[in-house]
Order: C-alpha cells, then structure tokens, then sequence
C-alpha cells in the first residue's frame, strides 16, 4: 500500500474510533442526563402519558395531590386541592420548572419508574393497562394543617407553624405563610407557569420559602428549654438556686443582658426562672455549663443535624461558635448565633413530651401502589440514639412548662387542653432594638398523655411591631393549632 492510501486507511480508523467512543458516551455515561433533561420532549411526553401517582393524608384518605385527563399532547394535568395551604408539604409539579417538595423527593415513585414498582410495570405491559405511578400517603392531618394555616392567614402573618406526634414523629401540620398556589405551576400553558413563577420567584416576601424545614430563625427564649435539660442532666434541680437580679454583665465586656422589660426576676429557683422566663438565669445557667455540656445537650435534641430528611432536607440548625463566655451567655437564652428551623423547635417540646427521646419527624405515611395496596410503610425510629435527657429530668421539665403556660398570656387559653409551654420573643436584625421580634411559642398536650408538640413562629412580631412577645402573638396560634388535634377546635 502506498503511503498516501495508507494515510487515509488511518485517518478513517481514527474517524471510525472516535465515532464509536462518542457513541459510547453519549449512550453510556450520558445517557441518564440527556433522559432526565428537561428539555428532552420524549421523557416529557412519556412522563405525562402515564396517570401520576396522588399524594394523600392519613386523615380520610384526603386528596392533596391529583391528576386530571386532558386532551392536549400531555394527557395528564396535575391539581392541587387546597393548593397554597398545603403547598410547603406537597411542592409543585411543573413542565417547565420541575418538581420541588415532595412532588421532587418522591418523584420516581409517583410518576412509576421507581423500581419497587417494577413487577407492576411488567403486568401493565403483558396486559396492555395503561401505566400508573404510585402513591404517597402522608401523616399530615388536615384538620390540624388547616387549623394551623387558618389561624396565621386570618391575621396577615408571615411564619411557620409545625405540629408532631410526640411519640412517633408524625409531622401532623407542617405550614409557612405567606404561601403560593402549585396549580399555576402544574398549567400546561407555558405563558401561564412563566407569568406564576415570576410572581412567586420576584414577591419580597418569598412565598415559595418553606419556612418550617428551609429557614432558620433565633429561637429566643425557646432555646431555654435545652438549657434547662443540660442543666438538670449534670446535676441541677427545679429548686436549685438561681440568680435574680434584673441584669448581669457579660464576662469580659461592659455590656448588661437584661431580663424582659429590665425587671426583677420573681423567684429564686430555676423552676421560677422557667415560669418567668428570667434571661439573666439562663445566661450565668449557661455559662456555668460550659460550651461542651451544652452543645452535648443540643445534639441530643438534633441541633446540628446535617442529614435530616422528612423525606425533605431540613437544613441544619446551629448555636454558633461559642467562642466566649459572653456569647455563651447570650446563647443560652437562644440569642447570639443561635439558630433553628421551626420543624427542630417543635423537637424541643416533642422531646420533652416522649420522656426525653427525640423522635424522628416524617411526612411519609407509607408508598402505596396503584391499586392502593401497601408497598412500604415507614416505622418511628429515634431521630440521634442517644436520649437528651433522662426521664425523670423530662418530667421535672414537664411540670416547669406546666408553670410556664400558667403564666403565659395570650389568646385561646383552655385549661381542658392541658398545655405545656414555653414563649420565646427573640431579637433579630442590625438594630435589634428597634426591629420587632420574632414571636415563637412552643408546647405539647395534653401534658399527662402527649399527642401533640407545636412550634409557632411569627415573624417580626405580626401585627403588633415592637409590643410583640410570644405570648401576645403566637401563644393563640399553637393552642389553636393543639385545640385542632385534639378535638376541641
């Protein structure tokens, strides 16, 4: 062979090798992208040619999510009923924007490619049925998601409230305000999911924010709640001694951390200093603990977590660095760089109200197939292993929150219910002082036989600026939301 044939014969074989190693990436390492790429009409089609799994509650069998048959190219339509009071549990279904929340967590599963839905796929096949996602069963309750909803958006207020089943982890309500309507998402008019987006993603008040799992917030005097754990846990009593003069100097500064509205505490024992809610307690309290006994205690209580999953990613929450004893200080009253999410401050109580065994929160009731015949159901499990406090401290902290919800002002107050609480009215912002608090209310009931933990945040004080406290605010919110679960309400 002459050289110039045998340039050629090479360059085709290198032609020809390349062709295969592009064929191969793209068929092989590409593949999964190029299907699940949003732009990839086929999926798209064949997604949408199959009836979506429902996403249902516990309570009746309520459909949150559903589908419609349409008659244009995409067969099906996906609805929402009760669509913004239910938005932060369900997320949204869109063409053009994809799935978030539950729709995006579960989404192999309701749309039937999941492979525990494999044998069924095969028998729609042989049979010629048409092919159907699975569903999802919840653990919300309706009656306490609209309670809980109801009770923010009648007054205006921007926050969160989320409510559990101390016992099991149950998330029965998981809310955030203001919120956003996932049917405008779920069009198949493009101009219409565009125009929607916009307003939501563009709104200063951010309504597609899940506030209970993706926002963290100082929890004030909720954190009190943990401090008073640790402290019982190595060795303190609801009758030791505590300080209670109206301030104190923080260790190596000249600045006063005051109790609320500068007055005296009335009361000399930490079950007193609970019930009043007394920060220059807590603040030597913490202080004394030290930085190690009091992370210890936190975790315990999942504070820190990274990998929370409801199935939803909860992002973690944190006390900061502790790098002081002045910032330990003001980190025990759950100020400084304290920071949690509602869904963790509802931990709180629900700890305390399990004998002091954090239970891992779950939305997930169980996975359901096509014909509604169970595939998986999901059992309680411990959320760290590790108890944040034993049970004859959880029940001495029980009976302090007993005294706190004696002294708690607000609406919506019923001695029937059996209330144990704490208030928390947190500062926040570059000028604390003259930004309203954030008004947080965390409790359990009833306190001899828990059946639900509650945590409410008000943001910025709701409707009443810098008078705002938790009791004021956000007390009649969570006995509203607990009234609800219930039966009372």
């Amino acid at each position: 062979m002459n050289t110039p044939l045998r340039k050629v014969g090479v360059a085709m074989l290198v032609m020809v090798t390349l062709l295969l190693v592009n064929a191969t990436y793209i068929q092989v390492v590409k593949a999964d992208d190029y299907r699940t790429d949003g732009r990839n009409s086929r999926v798209l089609l064949d997604e949408y040619s199959r009836e979506r799994g429902k996403i249902v509650a516990e309570e009746a069998g309520q459909v949150l999510a559903g589908v419609e048959p349409t008659d244009d190219r995409l067969q099906y339509q996906r609805t929402y009923s009760n669509g913004p009071m239910y938005a932060p549990v369900t997320g949204y279904y869109s063409v053009r924007y994809g799935a978030d929340g539950l729709e995006g967590n579960m989404d192999e599963f309701l749309n039937g490619s999941d492979p525990r839905l494999f044998v069924r796929r095969l028998s729609d096949m042989i049979t010629g049925r048409d092919p159907r996602g699975g569903n999802v069963r919840l653990t919300v309750r309706p009656s306490v998601q609209e309670a809980a909803y109801r009770a923010m958006t009648d007054r205006g207020y921007t926050g969160s409230v989320v409510a559990l089943d101390p016992k099991t982890g149950d998330i029965l309500a998981m809310v955030s305000t203001p919120s956003y309507d996932p049917n405008r998402l779920a069009s198949h008019s493009s101009e219409e999911q565009q125009a929607a987006w916009e307003q939501y993603t563009e709104n200063e008040a951010n309504p597609m924010l899940n506030r209970a799992i993706r926002e963290t917030y100082p929890p004030g005097s909720t954190f009190k709640i943990v401090t008073t754990a640790a402290a019982l846990e190595n060795g303190a009593t609801p009758d030791t001694k505590v300080t209670s003069a109206a301030n104190v100097t923080l260790p190596g500064t000249s600045t006063t951390l005051e109790n609320f509205g500068g007055q005296t505490c009335p009361g000399s024992t930490l079950k007193d200093a609970l019930a009043y809610s007394c920060n220059t307690a807590y603040a030597e309290l913490a202080g004394n603990l030290g930085a190690e006994k009091l992370r210890e205690t936190a975790a315990d209580f999942g504070i820190g977590m990274s990998d929370l999953e409801i199935p939803m990613s909860v992002v973690p929450s944190s006390l900061g660095d502790l790098e002081s004893e002045a910032a330990l200080y003001q980190s025990g009253i759950g100020q400084r760089d304290v920071r949690l999410t509602p869904m963790q401050d509802a931990l709180l109580s629900a700890t305390v109200a399990n004998g002091g065994v954090a239970m891992k929160p779950q939305l997930v009731r169980a996975l359901l197939a096509p014909d509604l015949s169970t595939i998986e159901e999901f059992a309680p499990e411990e959320l760290t292993g590790e108890a944040a406090m034993s049970a004859a401290n959880a029940e001495a902290l029980k009976d302090m929150m007993i005294a706190s919800e004696e002294n708690t002002s607000g609406g919506g107050k019923d001695p029937s219910l059996n209330i144990a609480s704490k208030t928390g009215t947190a500062e926040h912002g570059s000028d604390p002082k003259a930004t309203p608090p954030h008004a947080w209310y965390t409790a359990f009931a009833p306190h001899d036989d828990p059946r639900i933990a509650v945590a409410v945040i008000v943001q910025s004080g709701g409707d009443r600026g810098l008078a705002a406290t938790g009791g004021s605010v956000a007390a009649e919110i969570g006995r509203t939301t607990i009234a609800a679960a219930l039966g009372g309400g």
